[in-house]
């Protein structure tokens, strides 16, 4: 278990899930659990083509941007505001709470975003970049990325044009989900849970 021992008891992470799985799926169940033990309020929802999709049970695609923006900001405006904010999300849903920071249209103050395996392009289609308001973002932003996610490696990054609010951490030979393979010596465990330290000291100092 992690042990940070700074107050964050007045933290609300509003945590999104990615395009394929659900806000109860393993992957964010368990961050979402080594977030809580360090006293931090995690809050996951699903978008409702998601909802959509548990109640049908249909393999029903993501819906557009617009659409995925405005379910963020709705619930947004649950949070009360006494909490201190931050948003991100697993893969999708990091990419849709940084494109709201940069609008800079919501009335609700976001102390920081969090992007957990941005997909920064589909993969192998690096002409697709779909980071271009992170040139401009104001907000802080953390992105973490396995080094090697077929949606943005830690080569093509280097390259990428990003704003001086964004900070980019790698974790050891993860892919897009931070899974390493087996001769690296690494776990997926392992690598979560120095995912959610790095999420954690991000939280402390902004």
């Amino acid at each position: 278990m992690l042990q940070i021992n700074n107050n964050v008891s007045k933290i609300t992470f509003l945590f999104a899930h990615g395009a394929g799985a659900d806000m109860n799926s393993d992957w964010m169940v368990k961050f979402d659990q080594l977030l809580s033990e360090q006293g931090i309020e995690v809050i996951r929802f699903n978008f409702p083509y998601m909802i959509k999709r548990l109640e049908e049970g249909t393999r029903r695609p993501p819906d557009r941007a617009p659409k995925l923006l405005e379910a963020f900001k709705q619930q947004i405006e649950l949070i009360p505001k006494n909490r201190k904010l931050l948003i991100g999300g697993k893969s999708m849903g990091g990419r849709m709470a940084s494109l709201l920071a940069a609008e800079g249209e919501l009335e609700r103050k976001i102390a920081g975003v969090i992007c957990l395996g941005y997909p920064f392009h589909p993969p192998k289609k690096l002409e697709k970049y779909k980071g271009m308001h992170l040139a401009d973002i104001k907000t802080p932003t953390l992105i973490l990325q396995g080094e090697r996610d077929t949606m943005g490696t830690k080569l093509e990054i280097a390259d990428f044009d990003l704003s001086n609010s964004v900070k980019v951490k790698y974790l050891g030979d993860g892919d897009h989900s931070f899974k390493p393979r087996v001769k690296s010596g690494l776990t997926l465990e392992l690598n979560i849970q120095s995912a959610s330290r790095l999420v954690i000291e991000f939280m402390k100092v902004i």
